[in-house]
């Protein structure tokens, strides 16, 4: 197999952004900086009906053996027993198999050799979903990879011929490599070169890629850049904006900083400087337009920092028009999930908020008549160990992830089962993982996110220059499948 090195790689050829004018971010607020962007000429998505992706990930490593926990009886066994167990009764931190059992999942197409798997018990609302609307989809075991691997490869320490994602096992470095499959310090991430492809089509470019959790470089494109909002709305640009007060307590003082801010200057530096705040401030405006009013009372669960995050989304997408876009692509964010310690205490209130947030943002696309057009789906820096070191697990690499929407094919779960295996030599029988039950993917990011993209409208010759690593499968290698297009979305 011929291995392209994302070191290497050329991406495809848009120009770069000559300049982001760094020095406004030392005046004005980073959304200023999200406004330098120009027209932009790009391939647009085919199609002329809205559609939008929604990344919402996972900081700090989700634990994927107590999300999507194994449950068949040979199985489960196996799992209490490596996670400190009693049998059935769990303990340590196996969670009990009668636990598991208001969330057991039944899959259309029932996997091979019996294995069955339950959601975390929290997961009450998007078991729900998978089963009674069939609109969630489990990826097993995704995550980042070069090419195809096994143990004894890994194992090998011959990274020229088997190379695996840089600094694995790292936080900031695997956020990074999930986002923009390198390691930290990256510019482009996958979510922005999809937003490349996809510009022309908006007329409203600024608004292609937004965040409402920060920075984050799965949204950055060779063109697109992230326009980030809050959980209230646009971020406003003090004494500036159109929908602030006024200043020093003076409307006379306000409107001289915002003509001395905004008016056109002979200088080229001066004068890109302002169309930067003039642009800011239009779009300011552009987006509180466009988010209308709130969702009624109840359509959100409270006191559920994804759940506004995700209402937000939401409100963006019902005022599309306003905003000018057909296509867009989201990110919104958990933490709290590096969990060495406490994680029988802790994980059951994050899952909750999960499980419900992603729920409930469904249903508002579905109330819309937009589910079809919407999907959201999870990522983190990596899963965790499935061993245990007393009361938590430790930093791991390939995990399970959800994906839900209208055109999501669900009631399914998808790619290879793991072993539930720490065995710690490459003789182990279960080779799937690389010591102490941290998996080995049988999945690539890239595989994950190449599906994606061809549902939201990346043409298949375009899916190799934003996805570095997807040339290198589209293959069966050591007995396993490695399709460009898993399958999980219709």
């Amino acid at each position: 197999m011929h291995l392209i090195d994302p070191a290497r790689h050329t991406r495809r050829a848009f120009l770069r952004r000559s300049g982001q004018l760094a020095m406004a971010g030392t005046a004005l607020p980073f959304a200023l900086n999200l406004a330098t962007m120009g027209e932009a000429a790009a391939q647009a998505a085919p199609g002329d009906d809205y559609k939008a992706l929604v990344c919402v990930f996972l900081y700090g490593g989700n634990d994927y053996a107590n999300t999507v926990v194994t449950y068949d009886t040979d199985s489960y066994g196996k799992y209490s027993q490596i996670r400190g167990g009693n049998g059935d009764a769990g303990g340590g931190i196996a969670i009990a198999r009668a636990q598991l059992l208001p969330t057991l999942l039944a899959p259309t197409q029932a996997l091979p050799g019996g294995r069955q798997y339950a959601l975390h018990p929290s997961m009450t609302a998007l078991a729900d979903l998978f089963h009674n609307e069939g609109k969630v989809a489990v990826q097993l075991n995704v995550g980042p990879l070069i090419a195809p691997i096994t143990r004894a490869q890994y194992d090998s320490g011959n990274r020229k011929s088997w190379p695996v994602p840089p600094k694995l096992f790292s936080h900031n470095d695997q956020q990074s490599v999930w986002q923009s499959s390198s390691p930290e310090g990256s510019t482009v991430g996958w979510g922005g070169n999809i937003g490349d492809l996809v510009l022309s089509g908006n007329t409203g470019a600024l608004f292609t890629c937004m965040s409402v959790s920060g920075n984050a470089v799965f949204l950055s494109g060779d063109q697109a850049l992230q326009y980030q909002v809050g959980t209230g709305g646009a971020v406003r640009i003090y004494s500036v904006g159109t929908n602030t007060g006024n200043l020093f307590g003076s409307d006379t003082v306000k409107a001289a900083m915002q003509q001395l801010a905004q008016q056109s200057r002979g200088h080229t530096l001066e004068e890109e400087y302002s169309k930067v705040v003039r642009r800011a401030v239009k779009a300011e405006g552009q987006v509180t337009t466009a988010i209308q009013s709130d969702f009624p009372a109840g359509a959100f669960p409270a006191n559920n920092g994804l759940a506004s995050q995700l209402k937000m989304v939401a409100r963006l997408i019902r005022g599309r028009a306003s905003l000018g876009v057909k296509r867009q692509v989201f990110f919104v964010s958990m933490g709290g999930f590096d969990l060495h310690d406490s994680l029988i205490a802790n994980q059951p209130g994050l899952m909750q908020r999960l499980s419900d947030a992603m729920a409930a943002f469904h249903r508002q696309m579905a109330t819309l008549g937009l589910a079809d057009q919407v999907t959201a789906f999870t990522a983190s820096d990596f899963g965790r160990t499935l061993s245990y070191n007393s009361d938590g697990s430790d930093h791991g690499w390939g995990g399970h992830h959800f994906v839900v929407g209208g055109a999501v094919k669900g009631r399914a779960i998808y790619g290879t089962p793991p072993p539930v295996s720490i065995g710690n030599t490459a003789a182990d029988a279960d080779q799937w993982h690389v010591g102490q039950g941290r998996l080995l993917p049988t999945t690539s990011v890239d595989q994950y996110a190449a599906t994606l993209a061809r549902w939201f409208g990346v043409p298949d010759s375009q899916l190799d220059g934003i996805l570095p690593n997807l040339k290198n499968f589209g293959c069966t290698a050591n007995g396993i499948a490695y399709p460009r297009d898993i399958g999980f979305m219709g």
